[in-house]
């Protein structure tokens, strides 16, 4: 029985259940379902993501998933879906899921456009609209480097019990993978005033991420920004966290105030899903499948 890498597994759950009937033949392949960057003269190009980010309402009535080459292209009205930056929203053959999930969060939005609901679609538009150059690569890289001396689950605290606690569940074991998976010494910072990781950890770590493509440094950077952690988000792009374990231990604190304090309506539940949505589309990129 085929079954889904667990990493994937429990985010599948934020994308909706429409059945997906595949049609083959002569044809080129294709999935059907039932039912801005801005030029060099300053104006947007006009794709139909900008025409939906404008308009805010569904201007069309089928959506596919077609093979071209070595890739498969989303399609609107059988027309090929486009970046923002006017690029063919392309992926590449070795990610069918996440092309399907782009396909299925199109197909998904009903009378009125939810952008918070295009997680994947939006990773795949940075991926190709920014991060193929490699000058633009190398900056983005430099950029998330910064997180590993601000690294929320290097910051330990000794007190409440319950957060200590939660940070001995869910931080110590990522902190203990890091230093044997890739040989350095990770620094546990107690204070607010600590002197960092050192150098050769650094320099280490940045080499594994200059080997990331444009696909998987979008990834990165997603979950490195969502969760204000390097290590945290190297897990999770390189399989050894599923999205909803990722989730978890980013909120750590949080949960350290829900069991003290209580759930605050509308702000602790409205993390708790932008959160999943978020990893769990960054650990649908990253899947070979």
């Amino acid at each position: 029985m085929f079954r889904l890498p667990r990493q994937v597994a429990g985010s599948l759950r934020h994308y909706g259940s429409r059945r997906i009937a595949i049609q083959r033949g002569s044809s080129p392949l294709v999935l059907r379902f039932n039912s801005t960057n801005a030029t060099s003269s300053g104006v947007p190009p006009i794709t139909q993501m900008n025409r939906a980010e404008t308009s805010m309402k569904r201007f069309w009535k089928t959506v596919g998933i077609q093979e071209r080459n070595e890739h498969f292209v989303i399609a609107l009205d059988k027309r090929a879906l486009k970046t923002p930056g006017g690029n063919v929203l392309e992926i590449p053959k070795n990610k069918p899921l996440a092309a399907t999930l782009i396909a299925q969060e199109w197909e998904n939005q009903e009378k009125l456009i939810k952008p918070y609901a295009l997680p994947m679609t939006s990773l795949a538009s940075r991926a190709i609209d920014g991060l193929r150059d490699e000058s633009t690569r190398a900056g983005v890289r430099a950029a998330l480097l910064k997180y590993l001396d601000t690294d929320t689950i290097c910051y330990h605290e000794d007190s409440p019990k319950a957060l200590v606690r939660l940070q001995k569940e869910h931080w110590d074991p990522l902190l203990e993978w890091a230093q044997k998976e890739f040989g350095v010494k990770i620094n546990v910072i107690d204070s607010l005033f600590g002197e960092g990781q050192p150098a050769p950890t650094r320099r280490i770590l940045e080499a594994v991420i200059e080997c990331f493509d444009e696909w998987e440094l979008a990834a990165f950077e997603r979950a490195v920004y969502s969760t204000k952690s390097f290590i945290l988000a190297l897990a999770l792009v390189k399989g050894r966290l599923t999205a909803e374990q990722a989730a978890v231990a980013s909120h750590v604190e949080v949960a350290s105030q829900i069991e003290t304090w209580g759930e605050v309506e509308d702000s602790h539940d409205v993390d708790h899903r932008d959160i999943r949505r978020q990893l769990g589309s960054v650990a649908c990129l990253t899947a070979e499948l």
